[in-house]
């Protein structure tokens, strides 16, 4: 229960920022990317600033070694930069200077009930929801299956649990 109350208030204090900050407003993203026209630099502030929070608790969380209420944290297995990495950000980045809105402000901004809000939100669901469809990883053939432990039930170790594991 307290996890969720703690992602509950995470969420709650991530809308309002975006709504204070107005980054719910496409034409304040797409100002922001208007380099030859009237540019509008506030949106690298809010990045800049959420970046800066971010790596303090981050620090902070890590030297912990482990999440306030969980066992362990959740971090992705894979850090390596690859084409679907680089090809997602890229199509993220044209979606994002298309419509004015990443996923977090376009959610915040459904709550107004505006029809190109919802479509937006419809569409990007929907997409997520055909890439989980085409790239879910399938049950392996009895040719490759071994008794590895899924991906998603393997323990991942913190930055700081890792950065003592390589200690000398």
């Amino acid at each position: 229960m307290r996890r969720l109350a703690a992602a509950y208030a995470s969420g709650l204090l991530f809308a309002v920022g975006l709504a204070v900050s107005g980054m719910t407003r496409p034409n304040k993203v797409l100002a922001f990317l208007d380099f030859g026209g009237d540019w509008d630099p506030s949106l690298a502030l809010v990045m800049g600033g959420g970046v800066l929070v971010n790596l303090v608790f981050f620090t902070w969380a890590a030297r912990r070694g482990a999440p306030l209420w969980a066992p362990s944290f959740s971090l992705p297995p894979r850090t390596r930069i690859d084409a679907p990495l680089v090809g997602g950000a890229a199509i993220f980045g044209v979606g994002w200077g298309l419509g004015g809105y990443c996923p977090g402000p376009a959610l915040v901004s459904a709550m107004s009930g505006a029809a190109p809000v919802i479509a937006f939100v419809v569409a990007m669901l929907g997409s997520t929801a055909l890439l989980d469809l085409f790239t879910v990883s399938r049950p392996p053939s009895p040719a490759t299956a071994t008794s590895r432990t899924p991906r998603s039930a393997r323990r991942v170790r913190s930055p700081g649990e890792r950065s003592r594991a390589r200690a000398p």
